[in-house]
This record gives structure tokens, C-alpha cells and sequence, in this order.
């Protein structure tokens, strides 16, 4: 078994993914000792016992694959002691009998809390797989095959509807003018919005989200105003840029920067080292990050992002986050056996990826505040830069909607091909506040002031995302707002009603609209592990 917390980042398995072991077999000894309630054996007696061993070396980390001859009843243990042992609310967990499960996925679904938070939504709605080679290759370059559209799909089942929601840089998407705004209408002449029957939906999931590299595939789509087009797109290994459109906007106390801060990946270090330095160039007065499709990532960026907001004298000596595992680990952490200390502000860099060395000092705009654009995809390391300036009493504006509500993270942890992740800690301010299940949403209430009390909003303004207008534009009503309300208009606009909330989905034969598209998103994790 390998934790993995490789150079990174909603997301959740694709289909096909696979759920680890598919059937009994694999040989191997299994451990005579019948399974008995409230029992468990060291997960470290389970790992790496494989009913279907990996050979050779894994193609991502050319590290050798740790596997060895076991069955799909030794995976299932390995999940039981492992999930015990760290899942952050493991006395909630019901103890099943491993070996009544066939694949490892359905037994890995039913271990997690069945409580809810407050508003009665699930208490962990973040515990998912995902196979190991494309996650690491995620997690260690920031790519993976598709188009380079990022969209959301507001129904998953006919009649459907999926809106492009940005591209990234020179990708297949981009070339093609798949851009901001367009639906889709038709996949290889299959009609998306109405097809039905398995054969079409299979078409339809071959289409947007192919497995390789160099394979066409056309489409039909609709633009803002009505204007249909063909658009025939091959599949590329794209690149993630974590951030883009870094730009400022001429106000009257100075400059007003504004950046587009899409993933908390290992590659994003150095892209926000150098938007910051560009806007401390500019010599900006205020700031809007646009975080409203971050799900989250490596929490040591989101504390760089926070220093590089606020600088050093409203954050020296102060915690950003502090990780709190369950009562069997309450001082050392388990994974790494160090004792556990809050992350502080980082200062300098901690050379993620290639482009930014270590320990290189981070520009810093030293702003009283900030105006941060969400949603419901602003999510985990992306709310940990909201909860971690608040509780160091730097002002925080929120402009969009309701976050998604995630203070927990996780080491995602490899075991026979499949890497798993389950909730393992939850993260506090310097104020010890980090009771935001239900997300952090945006009201026109007064300022909040020393962090953010349990029940109160932050103050800002709800306001619909605007898909007619391209992120950064000045008339995209969310940075039309977060500009107004920079200048002194505090007054809200009257928010829209009516609206569908999008989901990250990919359509499943028999199951559609149910899981995010890619695992860079609802990710909140801790640095690399060396």
C-alpha cells in the first residue's frame, strides 16, 4: 500500500475507473481468522495483497509496484482496518462483514458516516476512488486526456443540459471556439439532450470523456444568442493552467487586480508566484481572486495564496490551518508520525513543480481585504484561504454563491491499483473555527470581524453566475458586482430565482449525473510526503 500525496490536487471516479479486485481469485493466502464485529487486525496485514497483482514498474513514479498474490477478501480487509484506524469519524462507521461484498468498490461506499449536517445534507459527501496511474498522472503534471472544456452539466438525464463553462489555453476546445456559454446539442450525431436508450448514452460518454490521446469526435453546439455550429475536436493530453487571465482594472483608489485561480495543483505555485508579483507590480489596491470553479487541492498552496494576500504583519505567528485527525491520533500525525503543528502562512515558496525553487520569497500585496468570487465548486483548500484569512482578521467579501461546504481532507492511499480517499482530518483558523459543512454563503450582512462565528455569513453579495460573458470581463455579472462593490455599492443585486444549480457530473450507462468529471476538484490535501 502506498500513500500518495504526489506532486497536485471534485472529483470523483470515472466510469470504468474501476472499483479495485474485480472477482475472488488471485491465489494467495488468506488469513484463517474469521471476520468478527469490532475486531481489527493492523491494516499493514492486508496491504498489497492483490487478487489481481500489478507486475513490473508503475509507469507514472517508475517506482516498482509494491503487490504481492492475495484476494479480493484481503482488499476488503485492508479497507476495514485502514478506514478504522484513520477515517476521521470511524466510531459512526458500521462494521460490515468484508467478505459479503464482491468488489471492493461496494464494500469501500458503505464505509463512511450516514449523518448529515445541519441543513441535512450527508455529513461526508467527498469519499470516493479513483484508479491509481491516472490519478497520479493528475496529481504530478496536471493533465489529463479530453478537450480542455470545462463544463457543468445541469441535468444528467434527458432532457439534458451541459453548458462550457471556460477552456483552457490552447487546447483542442479552444482552437475549436468550444468556448464559455456553449451548450451542447448533439455527440456523434447522437442527440444529447433526448437520447436514452444504453447505446446512445454509451456514445455520448465515449464522446466527452475519451481515454486517450488523438481520438475524434464531433459535436454539435449551441452559442449565447442562438447561432448553432459543428465542431469536430481530437483528444489531447491537456494540460491544467491553475491560473489565467491575470489582469487589473483601473478604479478610483488605484488598480483593482483580478486573476482566475482554477485548481490548487503542484503546478500552481509558480503561476501564482508570478500573477502576484505582476499585480505587486501594478501596484494594486484591492483584489478579486476568482475561485468559483476551484475544488481545492494542496492546502500548503492555499496558505502561500492567503501570506501573498495579506503579508506578514497581519499573519506572522499566526496558524492558517490546523489538521485534526480522529481521537486515535491526537497529537502525531498518523501518516507521516510527526508530531502535528498548525500550517502557518507560508512565506516562501516550497518548490511544488518545476518553475518555482524552494524557498524563494512570495510577493506579497499586504491588502486589508479581498473579494472572492464562489460557488458551489469553491471547494476545500479554495474555502481554507476563506477560513484562513478570516480567523487572522483580514476582511473577506464573497461574491457568487454558497461554497461547498468541505473543512475535511485526506492522504489519498494506493492499495492494488486503486487510490482511495476517505475523509481522515478537518481543518481549524487561527480562531479554532472549522464548522462549515454547509459551505460558506454570501449575504449582504454587516463585516465580520475575528473570524467567522458559527451561523454568521460573510458579507458580500448572492449573485447568479453569468454564462453570457467570459470570465474576467467586467460585464460578467459577478466581477460586475465585486467591482461595484469595491468602489462603495454595496447594495446587492436582487438575486435571480429559478435558477439550476450545476453539478460536475459524467453520465454513467443506467446512472447519469451522479459523479464529478475529474479528481482535481473537492480536494483538500497536505503537502508531499518525501
Amino acid at each position: 500500500m502506498r500513500i500518495l500525496t504526489a506532486t497536485l490536487l471534485v472529483v470523483l471516479a470515472l466510469a470504468g475507473c474501476g472499483g479495485g479486485g474485480g472477482g475472488g481469485g488471485g491465489g494467495g493466502t488468506q488469513l484463517a481468522l474469521a471476520w468478527q464485529s469490532g475486531v481489527f487486525k493492523p491494516a499493514s496485514s492486508f496491504s498489497d495483497k492483490c487478487a489481481a497483482p500489478r507486475m513490473g514498474t508503475d509507469p507514472v513514479t517508475n517506482v516498482a509496484y509494491p503487490d504481492r498474490a492475495g484476494t479480493l477478501l484481503d482488499e476488503n480487509n485492508w479497507l476495514r482496518s485502514w478506514n478504522n484506524d484513520l477515517y476521521l469519524w470511524y466510531s459512526e462507521v458500521t462494521d460490515l462483514n468484508p467478505e459479503n461484498y464482491t468488489t471492493t468498490k461496494s464494500y469501500f461506499d458503505l464505509l463512511k458516516t450516514a449523518a448529515v449536517t445541519p441543513s441535512g445534507a450527508p455529513k461526508d459527501k467527498f469519499h470516493f476512488l479513483y484508479d491509481t496511474v491516472k490519478w497520479e498522472k493528475l496529481a504530478l503534471t496536471g493533465s489529463q486526456f479530453g478537450y480542455g472544456a470545462q463544463w457543468i452539466i445541469f441535468s444528467g438525464r434527458p432532457p439534458r443540459s451541459l453548458v462550457v463553462i471556460y477552456n483552457e489555453p490552447n487546447s483542442p476546445a479552444a482552437t475549436a471556439n468550444f468556448g464559455r456559454g456553449a451548450s451542447l446539442l448533439s455527440v456523434d450525431g447522437v442527440d444529447f439532450v433526448n437520447a436514452s436508450d444504453q447505446a446512445s448514452v454509451d456514445i455520448i460518454n465515449a464522446g466527452l470523456f475519451p481515454v486517450a490521446a488523438n481520438v475524434t469526435h464531433s459535436f454539435l453546439v449551441q452559442y449565447p444568442g442562438g447561432s448553432q455550429q459543428a465542431i469536430t475536436m481530437n483528444s489531447a493530453d491537456v494540460v491544467t493552467a491553475a491560473v489565467q487571465n491575470t489582469k487589473t482594472f483601473s478604479a478610483v483608489n488605484g488598480p483593482v487586480g483580478y486573476m482566475l485561480f482554477n485548481d490548487h495543483l503542484a503546478t500552481a505555485e509558480a503561476a501564482l508566484f508570478n500573477a502576484f508579483k505582476t499585480l505587486k507590480a501594478a501596484n494594486v489596491s484591492d483584489l478579486i481572486i476568482d475561485i468559483r470553479y476551484n475544488g481545492g487541492g494542496y492546502l500548503d498552496i492555499a496558505s502561500e495564496v492567503a501570506y501573498m494576500v495579506a503579508g506578514p504583519a497581519a499573519t506572522a505567528g499566526k496558524t492558517f490551518e490546523l489538521t485534526q485527525f480522529n481521537s486515535k491520533h491526537s497529537t502525531i500525525d498518523p501518516i507521516t508520525n510527526k508530531n502535528i503543528v498548525p500550517v502557518p502562512f507560508q512565506s516562501t515558496s516550497l518548490g511544488f513543480a518545476a518553475g518555482l525553487a524552494a524557498n524563494q520569497q512570495l510577493p506579497t500585496l499586504s491588502l486589508p481585504r479581498v473579494l472572492l468570487l464562489t460557488g458551489p465548486d469553491t471547494c476545500s483548500a479554495s474555502e481554507a484561504i476563506i477560513n484562513g484569512l478570516s480567523g487572522a482578521g483580514v476582511e473577506v467579501i464573497q461574491i457568487g454563491s454558497t461554497t461547498c461546504g468541505k473543512p475535511y481532507g485526506f492522504y489519498p492511499a494506493d492499495n492494488c491499483g486503486t487510490t482511495y480517499f476517505s475523509i481522515q482530518f478537518r481543518g481549524l483558523n487561527e480562531l479554532n473555527f472549522g464548522d462549515y459543512a454547509d459551505g460558506f454563503s454570501p449575504q449582504n450582512a454587516p463585516v465580520v470581524t475575528g473570524g467567522i462565528p458559527v451561523g454568521v455569513p460573510l458579507h458580500g453579495c448572492s449573485v447568479a453566475d453569468d454564462f453570457s460573458h467570459q470570465l474576467g470581463d467586467p460585464l460578467e455579472a459577478r466581477l460586475a458586482v465585486a467591482l461595484a462593490y469595491q468602489g462603495g455599492n454595496t447594495t446587492c443585486p436582487v438575486p435571480a430565482t429559478g435558477l439550476v444549480k450545476g453539478l460536475r457530473v459524467q453520465l454513467r450507462p443506467g446512472n447519469e449525473g451522479t459523479m464529478p468529471a475529474s479528481p482535481l476538484r473537492a480536494l483538500m490535501l497536505p503537502r508531499p510526503l518525501h
